[in-house]
Formats: C-alpha cells, sequence, structure tokens
C-alpha cells in the first residue's frame, strides 16, 4: 500500500511539474510574442502606421493582456521584465511619434492649416505648421503666455468653432512641449507653464459649456 502511496504522489508530482512547465514556456512564448510585436511595427513604413494606428494599439493592447497574465507564470520574471521594459520603451516612442503626426494632420485638416484665429492666438510664425516646429526650449514658455493671453482676453467673443479649432492648437502645442521637454526645457519656464496651463483648463472648459449651453437655448428659440 505505502508503495501505492508513493507512485501515486511520484505521477502526481510529475503531473504538477509538466503543467508548471507547459505554462512556463506559454509564457516565454507571450513575452517573445510581445517583443517580436512591437519589433515589428518599426518596420511598417510611415503612412502605412498612421493610417492602421488604431488597429496597431488594439493589437498591442491586447498582447499587453496577454502578457500581464503570462508574467505571473515566469521563473526568471527579472530577466523578463527587462525585455518586456524595453520593448514598452520602444512602443511608447512610436506611439509618441504617429499620435503627434496624426493629430498634426487632423489639424491641419480642420483649420485649414494657418487660420486668422491661429494667427492671434500665436503669430505670424506660426503659419501652416501645426507641428508646431517652430516652437523650441527657448520660445515655448511666450508661446504658452501669448496663447493664454489672447484666449482670456477674447474669451467672450469665441463661437463654439472657434472654441473647437483653440483645442485643436492647444493640444498640437502640448504634443510639442511632450518633444521640447527632452530638449532641454529649463524646470523654471516648465513650471509656469504648468501655472498657465492650470488657469486655462477651467476657463476654456467654462467657456465651452456655456457656447454649448446657448447653442441649445438658440436651437429651441428657432424650433418655437
Amino acid at each position: 500500500m505505502k508503495t501505492k502511496n508513493a507512485l501515486f504522489a511520484v505521477a502526481i508530482l510529475v503531473g504538477l511539474t509538466a503543467c508548471k512547465n507547459e505554462e512556463q514556456e506559454r509564457a516565454e512564448r507571450t513575452v517573445d510574442g510581445y517583443a517580436m510585436y512591437v519589433d515589428s511595427l518599426g518596420n511598417v513604413g510611415e503612412a502605412e502606421a498612421m493610417e492602421n494606428w488604431e488597429q496597431i494599439e488594439a493589437g498591442y493592447e491586447q498582447r499587453m493582456s496577454e502578457l500581464e497574465a503570462a508574467m505571473a507564470n515566469l521563473s526568471d520574471r527579472e530577466a523578463a521584465e527587462a525585455r518586456v521594459n524595453e520593448a514598452r520603451a520602444k512602443y511608447e516612442a512610436l506611439r509618441e511619434k504617429y499620435q503627434a503626426k496624426i493629430e498634426a494632420e487632423n489639424a491641419a485638416s480642420n483649420t485649414g492649416g494657418g487660420t486668422a484665429l491661429g494667427t492671434s492666438l500665436f503669430g505670424n510664425e506660426m503659419g501652416s505648421d501645426m507641428t508646431f516646429a517652430w516652437v523650441n526650449k527657448d520660445n515655448i514658455l511666450s508661446v504658452y503666455e501669448r496663447f493664454y493671453n489672447e484666449f482670456d482676453k477674447n474669451k467672450n467673443n469665441y463661437s463654439r468653432e472657434d472654441l473647437d479649432e483653440i483645442k485643436t492648437y492647444y493640444e498640437a502645442l502640448d504634443n510639442r512641449k511632450n518633444t521640447v521637454e527632452k530638449e532641454g526645457l529649463s524646470s523654471e519656464h516648465n513650471r509656469k507653464i504648468a501655472d498657465l496651463k492650470v488657469k486655462f483648463a477651467p476657463a476654456f472648459k467654462w467657456e465651452r459649456l456655456t457656447s454649448k449651453g446657448e447653442e441649445n437655448r438658440d436651437a429651441k428659440e428657432k424650433g418655437r
């Protein structure tokens, strides 16, 4: 009886070990698949990547979900995390690059490039450059200051369409700021820009809300 029990225990142990090895191998394949997917994105042409970015992000999110579940089954978790972090950094760099380009293209399409409103907010320097490539670490604070001051001065006169355009400009400028920060933006200028953003956000939100309210009221009056 003892021999049978011992054999039974051994059988269970072998089964558990086999199962554990299978989970380990599956986890390793998941990590490999994640890293390979990110590497493959670097070989996708720019135009193709921009056109299909939503599908690319969906594919990435799916692999991330699978990866999170698999990490718990890895024996050498430290090595796997190093590979994952390296791949994640590659992906984040690509995402930032393509999102900035996509948003800049959308902004140019929505506004037709430079407009009178854009000129009033940023001056003639902007022209039709919705990437804000002319903004750098030395002038970005003054760009934000002009933008906020012009908005604050004229906020009661903006239409709903104007506010939509302002939102597009603001988001494009913020995208440029992400790049400029890496190019040596001083902490003092960064702090002052943050202060302007804190003042702008609630003021802009209020103007959007009241503008929408006025639109609804006008629509009701026209329907009478």
